[in-house]
Parts: C-alpha cells; structure tokens; sequence
C-alpha cells in the first residue's frame, strides 16, 4: 500500500515548478509513477517528447493549456492524455494563481529524470526555486539518458 499525506512524499523544484513524486516505479513494480505539480503563474516545462512513457494529466485548481491540440482546461477538474512520441507541454496561464496537476506516467522511470536536474527542497508546499543556467544545462545533458527530446519553446 501507497499512503502520502499533503506534505510528504519527496519534493523537487524544477524549471521554477514544484513536483512532487507520490508513487514511484520502486513503489509500483515498475508499472506507473505519479506526481503533483505545482505549476508557477506562466511557467511549465518546455515543450517535450517522450520516447519511452505515456503520459496523462488531471488538471486542476486553475487554467491550464495542454499544448497538444491546443486544449485550455476551465477551472475544476479537467482530464488529458498524451501517448509517447507526442510533443507537448503544459503551460499556465492565469497570472495570479498556481496550476495544481497529477501526472501519471506508464511504464514508471521517468520520476528519476528529476533526480539528475532538479533540486530538493524540503515540502511540496516550499516555494519554487529560480530557474539558473545551471539546472537548464543538467536537464539538457540528462533528458537524453531518459529518452527525452526538449524542443525550444517556440514550437
């Protein structure tokens, strides 16, 4: 059994987003992983390919873009799903108020990418941190080794 309460589990800042990894492949036999992301006022992860997962999103708590089909989630409960290969990102675009969304992630693995790039940070309820030079050069030297094609944000 996978328990977390609100504040646990161990939470990254990343791309000046918050995650958080609620169940990982080590916990899942390897099947799936799941995360809380915490999106930023417009910010997300740049625009990306998954070679090896697919990906489903459950957007809620603000308005979120998928770049995908160009899908804008309404406020409350919103659902999508993108399988590998697909370029994608999830923007956030209210000013004033932080994207909450689960990801899912089959087969499990790609939580481990965020250990390469991403820094610790003590809850999920702690602050992103400012996105450095630093972190966009290790999430560039790591996203190959995890079959990941980052594409520039203009796609």
């Amino acid at each position: 059994m996978i328990h977390l309460g609100p504040s646990e589990g161990d939470a990254f800042s990343a791309m000046g987003d918050v995650y958080r990894v609620l169940a990982s492949g080590r916990q899942t036999g390897d099947v799936y992983a799941l995360s809380e992301i915490r999106v930023s006022p417009n910010n997300g992860p740049p625009p990306h390919i998954h070679s090896r997962e697919d990906e489903c999103f459950l957007f809620w708590k603000a308005r979120s873009t998928l770049r995908l089909v160009m899908k804008r989630s309404k406020p409350g409960l919103a659902h999508s799903f993108t399988d590998r290969e697909a370029l994608h990102t999830v923007l956030k675009t209210t000013r004033n108020c932080r994207a909450r969304i689960l990801g899912f992630v089959t087969p499990a693995g790609f939580e481990n990418f965020f250990k390469e790039f991403a820094r610790p940070i003590a809850s999920f309820d702690s602050p992103a941190m400012p996105l450095t030079k630093d972190e966009v050069d290790k999430l560039l030297i790591a996203a190959p080794k995890h079959g990941l094609q980052i594409l520039p944000p203009n796609r």
